[in-house]
């Protein structure tokens, strides 16, 4: 699948398979600071501080004083982690940003919905540029390599969750070599926090995003599910006419079935591979989990469409997944590996508490 750019405007629901709105967990760094007892590893950073961030080593003697961010899971990170005085400059939007943060974000520049020129991010002279996505920042990144920003002095980091255990190398969105694990979230987040000193913040958010994780499995561990219980994650479409861009095995949505005893019907290790519908139809997924977006570049993009193109098209329609209704809405981008995956499996857990397999 080729690399995806995003838009956005101001929503911030996630809807369940019964049609339910329900308002994604939120969380305010400072009360978790008041209320929680930081673990006792949370220290000050010891500048200066060398990280190798996805393959290259870089080094802070301080504190960065600003940061530009390409990519929203890392501008989320910076927000939870109480950053947000130190953003200059957003860029790549999947949805909107998370309704704790919609007043800060308002007040900080966004250097582009989609992709940003290197130029507008190097005129913020940030002091680090923090970035989702390597296809984005990296060996042949479509804004700049990490080369350039170094060679004029404005160090990079790359969220661990885009690098480890997979190889960008492929082009587009990438092949998994491994399965994505939540580990990789919580080092980019600790990471981030050392390298701005603020690791009590850090380790509070990477608690919360724990506890969260562990209720959503506990639920469904709770149910009494099919033990042949599986599923197929349609991100979007090219062309409703064409082959769907549906989840790999190793990614987020593998994660969030693996966790909830589901099965990948796709099994592919690439990041959002192409599969026809009638390859998807034979294997008769239980349950279909679409992605609702912001983002207009293909018609698909439209969860309504989506949805309509279910109800209607003569292959579609027979999978016992649209006859039963076993359909999940999800954030777009819970199904990329971010934080947000954490929510889109507490989200895909409840949903399995509503659902009937008589």
């Amino acid at each position: 699948m080729a690399a995806l750019p995003y838009s956005v405007r101001v929503s911030s629901l996630m809807v369940l398979s019964d049609g339910t709105d329900r308002m994604k967990p939120t969380f305010m760094i400072a009360a978790l600071l008041v209320g929680t007892a930081l673990p006792l590893h949370a220290q000050e950073t010891e500048y200066p501080l060398t990280l190798t961030n996805c393959g290259l080593e870089v080094s802070f003697d301080a504190a960065p004083d600003s940061v530009v961010t390409i990519g929203q899971s890392a501008t989320e990170i910076l927000y939870a982690l109480g950053l947000a005085p130190k953003v200059s400059g957003t860029s790549v939007w999947f949805n909107p940003v998370l309704p704790e943060y919609a007043e800060v974000n308002d007040g900080i520049e966004r250097l582009a919905d989609n992709d940003p020129s290197f130029e507008s991010v190097v005129g913020k002279k940030p002091g680090l540029v923090a970035v989702q996505y390597e296809w984005h920042v990296g060996e042949s990144g479509i804004v700049a390599t990490r080369g350039m920003f170094h060679d004029i002095g404005i160090p990079t980091y790359i969220l661990p969750a885009d690098c480890d255990t997979k190889d960008n190398s492929t082009g587009g969105d990438g092949t998994r070599t491994g399965a994505f694990e939540t580990a990789s979230v919580y080092k980019g987040i600790r990471e981030l926090a050392a390298i701005f000193d603020v690791q009590p913040a850090g380790d509070a958010l990477v608690s919360d995003l724990q506890a969260t994780e562990s209720a959503a499995i506990a639920r469904a561990e709770d149910l009494e599910l099919p033990e042949d219980l599986s599923a197929v994650f349609w991100f979007s479409s090219a062309d409703l006419e064409i082959d769907p861009y549906v989840a790999g095995r190793l990614g987020a949505p593998g994660y969030m079935m693996a966790k909830l005893g589901i099965e990948n019907v796709i099994e592919s290790d690439e990041e959002w591979p192409t599969v026809g519908w009638e390859s998807i139809a034979r294997a008769d997924p239980d349950i279909i989990v679409v992605a609702s977006m912001d983002r207009r570049r293909f018609p698909a993009d439209d969860v309504e469409k989506k949805l309509e193109f279910l109800r209607t098209d003569p292959v579609a329609r027979q999978m016992t997944a649209v006859r039963d209704g076993r359909i999940v809405q999800m954030d777009a981008h819970a199904m990329s590996a971010t934080m947000r995956s954490i929510y889109g499996l507490q989200a895909l857990s409840e949903a399995l508490s509503k659902m009937s397999f008589e």
